[in-house]
């Protein structure tokens, strides 16, 4: 493969000056570097006012050719996967490029066997065990779509995605190690199944061992994949084909099923990776999220796979055994780079100095950060005392729905600067906005939007292109608007400020308020409810619900239990809110619009820049909300 690599700050200027005078040709001597089938007739066609975005028009791939069948020529033997399980008693393994191939193969074969066929949508809901990463490159060989769900989505949020994308196969397992707790994975999919019709099979890994209830439509993998063979062609995909739909929260309460597609979201993982990482021939590189997330699909899965990577693939949490686990790790398998989340920052920080110099880290040559801005704090204790001064730390910011990472510095070529994400990567054209859309020169506070599309943007909302145009091309005509607000110093270099929409970002994960406050809302005794985001010194954010209720509460306490469970029983444990406060009204607009900007000064606390508050309907209730608070 092309060495993608940018060495230096000149290189990287240079591919800066390149992109922006011409595009297409930059873009088209990275995507080189791959292995297609045919090549295409046209880089890219678009017009950002449809939306309609198209890379590589007329190419024909598969991705996992990329990620397998190419490294068998030059390095079959080498370590493409390292799975480190949750309980640290249990052996490592460490599975070559040859071999992941194929099982990924025995597994696309299981799928055929299956009636899985090209197009056919595929809902993934496992841990994090070597299966998981065999079942989404399954998929992708076939020419399935894969849908991975987060495996700690509850059963109504898991139903909701395979509805949506009328997913025909179901892959889970008997259930999950997660620290000390054990997920019952394939009874919550059970209970989900109750309103699936479109699901025909049950494909269900055997991973904990306890006892599940059988179904008609249920198969064990290991019993399905043993008829398979291990040779399974590679079904020749349009470079425009999709990849994958993976859900994220909306400010409505319907998640919206980004769509990537084969060719560009190929290009784009690879080439961010290799320059982000600074990856090396013989590293190992390991990146904490989960794969229901994007963080795992591009920078688990996709992206390291296809440079030839060796990746590291964790199933338990960074507190199990204690909290030295995550060095524990880094130090037993000499990890060079290493991508994790400000939350898991913050919440080691708090821990004993020790739990980390006990370990030796020497092998770390990067550091990365991802999910939400790493605060100053954080970010000082991530460099003194996991890189002792000597790794760079990649800030990095991007979504769901662009793929790969749009803005960070370039480990030890550009310069960082602490809790900025710094600059854009080359090829990514970012600007500022003011409220009227119009673009913001030189030094400047913002909304962050971007003028040119990039090979791995998401290119539709799976069954509702509308609401694609709608979120992400309506706001500011002519631009993708991703929701955050920035600023940007003198020397070219971004902070994200945050969102500016209703998504708030909670251990690094956006939560959608509307479908939290539907949820709250279904509860007997609550009439309407708000749901803001706060600081919080562990997870970045959390969630603060104002609801009122429709008569006295005799046991508040029993009230706001039976209110946080609602919450994780309809969207997921991460989403239940950490306070929640009984109001007799909502701070509203004469026209009846909560004024949510209100409500997040006052859980933050601010109760002393809240504004004129005259102008309200009910400006009484500012004042009994900040009495109570």
């Amino acid at each position: 493969m092309k060495d993608l690599t940018y060495r230096s700050i000149e290189d990287h200027s240079n591919a800066v000056k390149q992109a922006l005078e011409n595009p297409e040709s930059f873009w088209s001597k990275i995507a080189e570097g791959f292995h297609w089938h045919k090549k295409w007739d046209t880089t890219l066609e678009y017009d950002f006012n449809q939306p309609s975005v198209k890379w590589f028009l007329g190419g024909q791939l598969n991705i996992t050719e990329n990620c397998l069948d190419r490294h068998l020529t030059t390095h079959p033997d080498k370590t493409s996967l390292i799975f480190e399980p949750n309980d640290p008693s249990e052996a490592a393994q460490h599975i070559s490029y040859r071999t992941l191939h194929q099982r990924v193969c025995r597994a696309a074969n299981m799928l055929k066997a299956n009636g899985a066929k090209k197009g056919d949508r595929i809902c993934i809901y496992m841990p994090m065990v070597p299966e998981l990463t065999i079942a989404v490159l399954a998929c992708a060989r076939i020419g399935a779509i894969h849908s991975v769900v987060f495996a700690g989505f509850s059963a109504s949020a898991l139903a909701a995605r395979i509805n949506d994308a009328h997913c025909s196969l179901l892959l889970t397992a008997d259930g999950g190690f997660r620290g000390s707790k054990v997920t019952p994975l394939k009874e919550i999919a059970d209970d989900a199944l109750l309103n699936c019709p479109s699901i025909n099979n049950t494909i269900v890994l055997k991973r904990t061992g306890q006892h599940v209830s059988w179904n008609k439509k249920d198969l064990w993998w290991h019993e399905e994949v043993e008829k398979a063979s291990d040779v399974c062609p590679a079904e020749v995909m349009d470079s425009e084909d999709p990849l994958f739909i993976l859900y994220t929260s909306g400010s409505t309460g319907k998640p919206k099923g980004m769509v990537h597609t084969c060719g560009g979201y190929m290009v784009y993982t690879a080439y961010s990776f290799q320059n982000v990482f600074q990856y090396q021939k013989g590293d190992v590189y390991w990146c904490t999220a989960d794969i229901g997330w994007i963080t795992g699909h591009s920078y688990i899965v996709y992206g390291p796979l296809i440079v030839g990577a060796t990746t590291l693939m964790f199933e338990g949490v960074p507190s199990y055994p204690d909290y030295g686990r995550f060095w524990e790790v880094c130090a037993k398998h000499k990890v060079n780079q290493f991508y994790t989340a400000p939350t898991a920052i913050r919440a080691l920080q708090k821990h004993p100095t020790e739990l980390v110099t006990k370990h030796d880290l020497s092998s770390l040559r990067v550091l990365g950060s991802v999910g939400e801005p790493i605060n100053e704090e954080a970010w000082h204790w991530y460099d003194k005392y996991v890189g002792k001064h000597e790794c760079p730390i990649v800030d990095t910011w991007w979504q769901t729905e662009t793929g790969g990472i749009l803005i960070t510095s370039l480990a030890g070529i550009t310069p960082q600067k602490p809790t900025y994400a710094t600059l854009p990567m080359p090829g990514i054209q970012v600007v500022l906005l003011d409220a009227e859309g119009n673009e913001l020169a030189g030094e400047a506070e913002g909304i962050l939007a971007i003028s040119h599309p990039w090979p791995s943007i998401a290119r539709t909302i799976w069954g509702d292109h509308k609401r694609y145009k709608n979120v992400y091309f309506s706001a500011y005509p002519g631009y993708y608007f991703p929701g955050d607000g920035a600023l940007r110093d003198a020397k070219g270099n971004y902070r994200i400020t945050g969102r500016v929409d209703d998504v708030v970002i909670v251990s690094g994960h956006n939560l959608g308020t509307a479908p939290i406050e539907n949820a709250l809302n279904e509860h007997e005794l609550v009439v309407e409810s708000a749901v803001v985001g706060f600081p919080h010194d562990v997870k970045g954010n959390a969630l603060h619900a104002y609801v009122i209720v429709n008569s006295k509460i005799i046991d508040e306490t029993k009230m706001t239990d039976e209110l946080r469970s609602l919450v994780a029983q309809t969207i997921g444990p991460i989403a239940k809110p950490d306070r929640i406060q009984v109001v007799s009204g909502l701070p509203k607009t004469r026209s009846g619009k909560i004024m949510r900007r209100i409500l997040r000064k006052l859980a933050a606390g601010e109760h002393g820049s809240l504004g004129d508050v005259s102008t309200l309907l009910n400006p009484e209730v500012v004042e009994e909300i900040k009495k109570n608070s």
